[in-house]
């Protein structure tokens, strides 16, 4: 059984200003994408890794998994213009023999080992994939155009779904060949008539998408 990891990183990351792509930005004394790059060399459950970043950033995320002595980092390639492009990039680099793929966004820093095991351990019993989430705590309101509360959302059932998420290769392939876009491969996998499941995923994978988030990321790192 073969395991690839396919690592998105080719968000430009414009809410994060600056003059490179959101994962080669610096978390503290490093570049955002070297931390989880790390943790998904350092997992036992991880054979190999394909980084998708933005065009022209291929060799930079080549040299610094040379840097960081991340052996398994298959290749490196330019993601497209959507998330689902990228992500179709970097499975187009899977082996035909491979079986299970993770999708890891790298704008998720702090990937705990026990979540990729609870991901890919969660596969199995006719699921067609599994991702990390959290069941929401905070009060959810639809609001219109104007500002104006349209619905109180019942909360019971809803998630915030997070990275990683682990799909059967020929299923998630299949997927992305029918085309489209969503926010996350799952979505993909349900529109072709998957079944998803969702597994305890964790606080720590918090997403960077502002300076704040990124301030914050490198408090709990600090804490670690």
């Amino acid at each position: 059984m073969s395991t690839w990891a396919v690592l998105a990183a080719a968000g430009r990351g414009e809410r994060l200003g600056g003059d490179r792509p959101k994962a080669f930005m610096g978390l503290g004394e490093r570049v955002l994408l070297a931390e989880s790059l790390e943790r998904l060399e350092a997992s036992g459950w991880i054979d190999a890794i394909v980084v998708v970043v933005p065009e022209e950033w291929e060799e930079p995320a080549i040299l610094l998994a040379e840097e960081l002595n991340a052996g398994k980092v298959s290749s490196a390639v330019a993601g497209g213009a959507s998330r689902a492009d990228s992500v179709r990039a970097g499975v187009a680099e899977i082996p035909d023999d491979a079986l299970i793929a993770l999708v890891h966004d790298a704008a998720r820093p702090i990937l705990p080992e026990e979540v990729i095991g609870r991901v890919l351990g969660g596969l199995g019993e006719d699921w067609d994939g599994v991702v990390a989430g959290l069941p929401l705590a905070d009060t959810v309101k639809r609001v219109d155009p104007h500002g104006r509360v349209a619905e109180t959302v019942d909360r019971a059932g809803l998630y915030a779904i997070q990275t990683p998420q682990a799909f059967p290769v020929a299923t998630l392939r299949d997927a992305l060949l029918r085309g489209g876009d969503a926010s996350d491969c799952a979505g993909l996998v349900e529109a072709a008539g998957g079944r998803i499941r969702v597994i305890e995923g964790d606080p720590r994978l918090v997403k960077i998408t502002t300076t704040a988030d990124l301030a914050f990321v490198e408090t709990l790192l600090a804490n670690e």
